[in-house]
């Protein structure tokens, strides 16, 4: 019995995280959002790396999510992470 509840508490704690950061996650325009809109949206970015993104994508106009490879820091499977999160349209 003990091991069961051990089990249950293990199931529904995994639940309840996996739901809340599926919740979260939302589409990001990346040539349109701000720092802090990425790095709450996106999995696996930070600040920082948000911030790069910013910057360039206002300076290259990203329109594909491999255009997000040439940032410092983001890579193959960061892209993968938040494929269908990313949207690409022009810039502002």
């Amino acid at each position: 019995m003990k091991m069961f509840k051990s089990v249950l508490v293990s199931v529904v704690l995994s639940s309840m995280l996996g739901f809340s950061s599926l919740a979260t996650a939302a589409q990001v325009n990346v040539n349109k959002a701000s720092a802090e809109e990425i790095s709450d949206n996106l999995s696996g970015i930070g600040m920082v790396k948000a911030q790069r993104i910013v910057e360039y994508c206002q300076e290259n106009s990203c329109v594909k999510p491999e255009d997000l490879m040439n940032v410092k820091g983001v890579g193959v499977k960061t892209i993968e992470k938040n494929r269908d999160n990313l949207k690409f349209s022009e810039s502002m």
